[in-house]
């Protein structure tokens, strides 16, 4: 292992368009778009037979024979296959996460360049059976004979073994949906609907307005004859919003999140390329930006946290790594999973009470321009693919900072399981 650190270059990511569950992705599964966006990421840098440190791909839900979708993906992507391929999962961060995993491996010189990314897809879920039927089946495998395979099968058997249960998106330790838990965010920290909608429709628009102007054509790969987001409505309204009724508190009159401020349920893959600087100019590619700091953490949800809280602890931690304040920064990149955890992070890091007795700092870390904050939208408008978001933000960032010339972004992610996933992107 080498002693001394190499920068981790980002020389660019691309993805396939984002959709909506259950339309033009819902036969595709994670492979195959974990191979379309590879693919596309070869032919883009030329790296067709070329050899590569690792690839680190994830997904959150997907099937068991998809134990290492990364690896499968590399074989089929125009890499050589003596790639090796690594396949992790953090929830909503996973694919932060292995840009970080690559991007360690570079800067302490095991590697010279690998691929992070992730995909997810609820049209494609593993639907399993209970219990009482797995060891039915099990006990039927054991049995010797066919008769004694058919009683095994048929003693004591219930119709009802045959209910399917599918994948829950409830946390285990509380029962409760990230949605749930959002909203009671939502009411702690006094978050109101018309602010969360405001949040929603801006995001739309800077969405298209990115797309507009050109920025996404490298970026984005149609893909199934889909060339956007279908989920970005760039011609919603904040009339249109207000009109929707709450998503996860129908009953108490007090609920804040709808299906408009809230991220809809999405098909994805997304990819991005990082190399060491030698690598890079030994293959003429150029240096977007650089990936320099990361953090996770992680809060007692079961206990009373806010279950989508952690990241505002996770970035002051990496501020006080980096000796920087949290306006230092050209560009924020804060995952939006609802509209109301956006504003909940921005307010606690406004509060001198949080930023004292939780982040245990003497003056709160202060306020952002808003006019800096996910400048092209984010998961509200481009949807919300889980393991996929973070390497589309990790492309989006760096792109952003090639074109200023000069500067830093913060990557701020909430993750189910009460944690966060943070990082710093420089040039």
């Amino acid at each position: 292992m080498s002693s001394s650190k190499q920068r981790v270059g980002i020389i660019g990511g691309v993805r396939i368009p984002f959709c909506r569950n259950n339309t033009a992705y819902a036969d595709v599964g994670n492979l195959g778009m974990s191979i379309k966006t590879l693919g596309a990421l070869v032919e883009k840098y030329g790296l067709h037979g070329v050899e590569l440190g690792e690839v680190a791909m994830g997904a959150v839900i997907h099937h068991s024979s998809d134990w290492n979708l990364a690896r499968e993906a590399t074989l089929s992507s125009g890499l050589a296959p003596t790639t090796p391929g690594i396949t992790m999962a953090r929830a909503c961060g996973t694919s932060l996460d292995t840009a970080i995993h690559i991007g360690n491996k570079i800067a302490m010189g095991q590697i010279d360049v690998g691929i992070a990314g992730g995909s997810d897809t609820t049209s494609d879920v593993p639907i399993v059976y209970g219990r009482k039927l797995q060891q039915r089946l099990l006990a039927a495998a054991r049995a010797k004979t066919p008769l004694d395979k058919l009683k095994t099968m048929l003693r004591g058997f219930s119709f009802s073994e045959l209910k399917p249960h599918f994948p829950g998106v409830a946390e285990p330790r509380t029962g409760k949906s990230m949605g749930d838990h959002c909203e009671l965010m939502a009411k702690e920290w006094k978050i109101p609907r018309e602010e969360q909608d405001k949040l929603a429709w801006e995001s739309h628009q800077k969405a298209a307005a990115a797309y507009s102007r050109g920025f996404y054509k490298d970026l984005v790969i149609p893909f199934r004859g889909i060339e956007r987001d279908n989920i970005l409505r760039p011609d919603t309204s904040l009339e249109k919003l207000a009109s929707l009724k709450p998503a996860f508190d129908k009953t108490s009159g007090q609920g804040t999140l709808t299906a408009g401020n809230s991220t809809p349920l999405t098909d994805g893959a997304s990819a991005v390329l990082l190399a060491s600087d030698a690598w890079a100019q030994a293959r003429g590619l150029n240096v977007q930006a650089y990936l320099t700091h990361s953090k996770v953490a992680a809060v007692d949800f079961v206990h009373g946290e806010g279950l989508l809280m952690a990241p505002t602890i996770a970035v002051a931690q990496m501020l006080k790594d980096a000796n920087l304040s949290l306006q230092d920064f050209d560009f924020y990149e804060i995952h939006e999973a609802f509209a109301a955890q956006v504003l909940c992070t921005l307010r606690a890091w406004e509060s001198a009470d949080y930023c004292k007795n939780r982040l245990g700092l003497d003056t709160p870390l202060g306020s952002i321009d808003p006019a800096r904050m996910n400048v092209n939208g984010s998961s509200l408008a481009h949807g919300h693919p889980f393991a996929a978001t973070g390497a589309r933000i990790v492309a989006n960032l760096a792109k952003l900072l090639e074109e200023k010339g000069s500067g830093r972004g913060l990557i701020s992610i909430c993750t189910a399981g009460g944690m966060g996933v943070t990082a710093i992107v420089e040039r």
